[in-house]
């Protein structure tokens, strides 16, 4: 059998690019650090690599939901602790109101000093978080959650809805509280043998009056509302700091499920640089091998025998 000079030449140069695109192969594995440079390298491995990335960023985005969850109840959590301070002094001073020593002029000052805080009080329940939205209307979030009715009262403005949002996969959770179930209303007698219910700053400016106008037995009614605001704070307080809880295991889980699949990544698309460097060399001195060996057999010819 013959073997052509042109088809000598053609398989010569066939063998030498393919040796020369295994080494530019692995020399491009080394310069990005992953043995899978594009889908076709392999297909499988490509296809799974996708596949974790999308997860990875279903997971990021959980995270960054996570945060937001927290950040607003964090400002939930130090509004309503500062709202339960402010009570402790209202009490202070309604029991210093009940002193059957003060005059007149004495209570009319500690009723200036209640109706102060309860506009502090009004001013932590209208709180609003850094995109202007208030964080106690429920759902309303584009209006304060106390607001003057049509008879000028302060009363709950917002709805008793509570937002979940998806914090994983099969998790979701509360990111807000509603304003009515941290500023709670007190039940009272109608002094007609039944109650009725009276909104949080309603009993406040009630308590303000009866100590402006000395009405004890209304400071002593005001006195233990206030015992029933602050336990509506407290408990809206200690319901903030379990949802708090449950962000922080979230984000444990979170983080092992992301650690897990970063982990899976690696193993699937990053170089083992200790084998492709031995490849590399092993492609080089085959390419050399190879370089050599056509420069020499190329150079045979009949004329150069017969010589």
């Amino acid at each position: 059998m013959k073997i052509s000079t042109t088809l000598y030449f053609d398989r010569a140069t066939q063998q030498l690019g393919n040796v020369q695109g295994e080494l530019a192969k692995t020399q491009e594995q080394l310069s990005t650090g992953k043995q899978i440079v594009k889908p076709s390298d392999a297909p499988d491995k490509a296809s799974l690599v996708t596949r974790l990335e999308s997860e990875l960023g279903r997971q990021t985005s959980y995270q960054e939901t996570l945060k937001s969850v927290q950040t607003r109840l964090q400002s939930e959590e130090t509004a309503l602790k500062n709202t339960s301070d402010v009570l402790v002094r209202v009490k202070e001073l309604s029991v210093q109101a009940a002193n059957d020593t003060l005059s007149p002029a004495d209570r009319q000052s500690i009723a200036l000093e209640i109706s102060s805080l309860r506009e502090q009080i009004l001013s932590l329940a209208n709180t609003q978080d850094t995109n202007g939205n208030y964080l106690f209307s429920g759902s309303r979030v584009g209006e304060p959650a106390f607001g003057p009715d049509a008879k000028g009262q302060m009363v709950y403005q917002g709805d008793q809805a509570r937002m979940k949002v998806a914090v994983g996969d099969n998790r979701r959770m509360n990111m807000n509280m509603p304003g009515s179930d941290a500023f709670v209303r007190v039940v009272r007698d109608d002094g007609k043998g039944g109650k009725v219910g009276v909104g949080f700053f309603q009993a406040l400016d009630d308590l303000a009056k009866a100590v402006k106008t000395s009405d004890q037995t209304s400071i002593q009614r005001g006195i233990k509302e206030i015992d029933s605001l602050q336990q509506g704070a407290s408990d809206a307080v200690a319901q903030i700091g379990t949802d708090l809880n449950v962000v922080d295991m979230q984000n444990s889980v979170l983080d092992e499920v992301t650690l897990r699949l970063k982990t899976t990544k690696s193993d699937t698309e990053d170089l083992d640089y200790t084998k492709a460097i031995t490849k590399m060399n092993k492609d080089q001195l085959a390419l050399e091998a190879a370089q050599s060996s056509f420069a020499k057999i190329s150079q045979l010819s009949l004329f150069k025998y017969m010589n």
